[in-house]
């Protein structure tokens, strides 16, 4: 049965409630510190104050290249997992973003939808919602108003327009936050480097002069020297108790799931993905997607692979995750390449540690493991 439409809203009031609708879903994330469900709860907002019975949230994701269904409110995003959803399969989104403005579609127009998501608009009608931000196109919310609702009238559709904004607004500041972290993330690294040179380097220099000074040390030169390099081990140790290098990304998905969008992504390329990745420790999850996710591309940009080969097990003792690649030639370079080195270098971060290199004539492999406690869990 479709939601009763609200009351009409003066345009105040109308901004009022975006912006209370903003602020409380930015704050109870922040209290709570989990992230994967905010543009769910952005869905629950907009259909409890527009009076609908379903919304899904379409957003572009800027690490992986595509768009996906970021939330939901009335309908499952488990179907829409793997899936690709570009303005081309979505001519009356485009459209949408295109003119900003809402698009009301009857429960008998032709959308012109992908066969992914036929089942989204089947007999039910679909209201298109912009959500752009100064002319920056960041995704389209389809809304559900319930079978048998009458036309939006202009003040739900106004309404309506306004929830796609603050949407937008929404997923800017989250995206100026993620910057900001990375900004300091590198602030904290340049730092590391001007102390090791300022501290440790400076340490360091004076010994080797004195020790490159003719005549043994003896007495208070060689206690001094020792002084010195023991100040230099221990604030080498504070450093590198620092996490060296980019924390992955928190992620609602599974290893399984990102295996199965990669073969999907890459059919086309005659590229066979073989494996079982098994259940993983859901604080390895966003380590090993990025890890799997690199040695995919490194694969792909380093040699002309058929084959791909992923295996990951758990032990009481470990995570490990191996993926092995063919289409190797002997024009590969030996060195690894810098995406190779930050995926390492976020592999020491989580205690682990990633080995890669030429494996079986023709392959090269890349190897992660992680410690886990003795109930198989990675540690804090």
């Amino acid at each position: 049965m479709a939601a009763d439409p609200p009351p009409p809203l003066p345009e105040e009031t109308r901004s009022v409630v975006a912006l209370e609708l903003l602020s409380a879903v930015l704050a109870d994330a922040d209290a709570s510190g989990v992230s994967d469900d905010f543009f769910s709860r952005l869905a629950e907002g907009v259909c409890r104050l527009a009076g609908m019975d379903r919304a899904i949230i379409f957003r572009w994701d800027e690490t992986r290249h595509r768009a996906h269904a970021a939330g939901a409110h009335g309908v499952p995003l488990e179907p829409f997992a793997g899936h690709h959803v570009t303005v081309e399969t979505a001519p009356v989104a485009r459209l949408a973003l295109e003119e900003d403005r809402v698009i009301e579609m009857p429960a008998e127009a032709e959308h012109g939808i992908s066969p992914e998501f036929a089942d989204l608009a089947a007999g039910r009608p679909l209201t298109y919602v912009p959500i752009v931000a100064a002319g920056r196109w960041i995704g389209v919310m389809l809304v559900d108003p319930g079978p048998g609702a009458a036309p939006l009238e202009p003040e739900r559709r106004e309404l309506l327009w306004t929830l796609g904004k603050t949407l937008a607004l929404a997923a800017v500041s989250r995206t100026a936050t993620g910057q900001r972290q990375r900004a300091r993330a590198l602030e904290e690294r340049i730092d590391m480097a001007r102390e090791l040179h300022e501290q440790v380097a400076q340490r360091l220099f004076g010994v080797s002069l004195a020790l490159s000074a003719d005549g043994a040390l003896e007495g208070e030169a060689k206690e001094r020297c020792a002084q010195e390099v023991q100040a230099a081990l221990a604030e080498l140790r504070g450093m590198l108790a620092r996490p060296l290098g980019r924390v992955p990304r928190p992620t609602s998905s599974t290893l399984a799931e990102e295996l199965r969008r990669l073969e999907a992504l890459h059919a086309g390329d005659g590229i066979a993905f073989d494996g079982d990745v098994g259940d993983v420790p859901p604080a390895v999850e966003p380590l090993a997607q990025s890890v799997l996710a690199e040695a995919v591309r490194n694969a792909r940009k380093h040699a002309d692979p058929r084959r791909i080969v992923v295996r990951a097990r758990t032990s009481p003792t470990a995570f490990v995750l191996e993926v092995e690649n063919d289409g190797v030639t002997g024009r590969r370079p030996t060195s690894s390449g810098v995406g190779l080195r930050l995926a390492a270098l976020e592999a020491l971060s989580a205690d682990g540690l990633l080995e890669f290199g030429p494996g079986r004539p023709g392959t090269w492999f890349i190897r992660l493991a992680v410690p886990t406690d003795g109930d198989g869990e990675a540690p804090a």
